[in-house]
This record gives C-alpha cells, sequence and structure tokens, in this order.
C-alpha cells in the first residue's frame, strides 16, 4: 500500500469513527450517565470488537454474507432488533449514577465488542474499507495494514463522544434535562436504523 494510500485509509477511518453512529450515541449517553472511567470498559469493546470483526471481513465474512443473502438478512433483523432493545434502555433511564452508586450499568466490554457484530454502521465500515484499500497482490498485509490503522484512529475518536457526555454531566444533573436528553440518545439511535431500512 502506498504512503498516499495509507493516508487516505486513516482519513477514512477517522471520518467514520467520529462521526454520529450507534456506537458514538451509546458512548455520549453513557459519558453523561456513568462518566468517562465507568464507560472505558465500552469504549474498549468497541475497538477490540470493530478489529476483530475487520479482521474476520478481511479474511473472507465479508464474501460469505454475499454469497448467502438470508445470512445476511438475519443478521440485519437481529441487529436491528438489539439496537432498539439498547434505544429504549437508554431512553428510560432516569438518573445519573454516581461513583459507588449501582444505578444502571454502562455496557460491559464483551458486550460493546459483541454489538459490533450486528452494528449496521460496523458492517459498513468493514467491508467498505476491505473493498476499497485492500492490494490484491497482497491480501494478507492489507489486513493487517487496515486493522492497523482503524486501531490508531478508532479508540481517540469514540472517547471524544464518551468525554463529552462526561462534560455534560454537569448540566444534565437536573432530571428533566437528563430525562429528554435520554429520550433524544434513544430515538437518535434508533433513527441509525433507517439507512438499512431503505
Amino acid at each position: 500500500m502506498s504512503l498516499d494510500a495509507f493516508l487516505a485509509l486513516l482519513v477514512y477511518a477517522l471520518v467514520t469513527s467520529i462521526t454520529p453512529g450507534p456506537n458514538n450515541f451509546m458512548l455520549l449517553a453513557s459519558g453523561v450517565n456513568f462518566g468517562l472511567l465507568r464507560t472505558v470498559p465500552h469504549m474498549l469493546g468497541i475497538s477490540i470488537g470493530f478489529l476483530v470483526l475487520l479482521v474476520a471481513v478481511g479474511l473472507g465474512l465479508g464474501a460469505v454474507l454475499t454469497a448467502f443473502p438470508m445470512l445476511h438478512t438475519a443478521l440485519k433483523v437481529a441487529g436491528g432488533a438489539y439496537l432498539l432493545y439498547l434505544a429504549w434502555k437508554i431512553a428510560m433511564s432516569r438518573s445519573l449514577a454516581g461513583k459507588g452508586e449501582a444505578k444502571g450499568q454502562p455496557m460491559r466490554f464483551i458486550d460493546a465488542a459483541a454489538f459490533q457484530w450486528v452494528n449496521p454502521k460496523a458492517w459498513v465500515m468493514a467491508i467498505t474499507a476491505m473493498a476499497v484499500y485492500t492490494n490484491p497482490q497482497h491480501p494478507f498485509l492489507s489486513v493487517v495494514l487496515i486493522s492497523v490503522a482503524f486501531t490508531v484512529v478508532n479508540l481517540p475518536s469514540v472517547s471524544v463522544w464518551a468525554g463529552f457526555g462526561t462534560a455534560l454531566r454537569g448540566f444534565l444533573s437536573d432530571p428533566v434535562r437528563l430525562k429528554w436528553f435520554n429520550i433524544a440518545m434513544g430515538v437518535l439511535l434508533a433513527a441509525t436504523l433507517w439507512p438499512m431500512l431503505r
């Protein structure tokens, strides 16, 4: 991969990782409701889970889904249902969790990693990256370089959303503001399904 192609890949990774989507809306809500420290496992789960998905797509999983459209449809339905469940949980959250409090739980590492497998935006990002930036003469090296690029860019990008949420905690300590914020985040998370349903 040429330096120009690698830089273009880094820009693609940055733009797709930092723009709104299911992961970033959930991290914003988690930052508000649980704070940055309790959201770290969620952030790490996203980054590691997406890395595993990216490698799997690069090693042929994307071709399997293309060959078996029913499997792709089943994945979309399962992902959509789970995303709506998460949107409902966020929208119904009504109180901030303080230090040492057990009110609600942020998403665990394993849950965030597993969510990447049903996250429509993650699939689009992975399949597009592998389709556009893979070099047919060096497929394995291409998968490694693409994975490295996303790993370097993804965690800082998603951390911005959790950090922004944490910064809003003071403003949203008012129960009415928090209620409407969580409802808005739930609606926005559900709305991320729209491109998949068209």
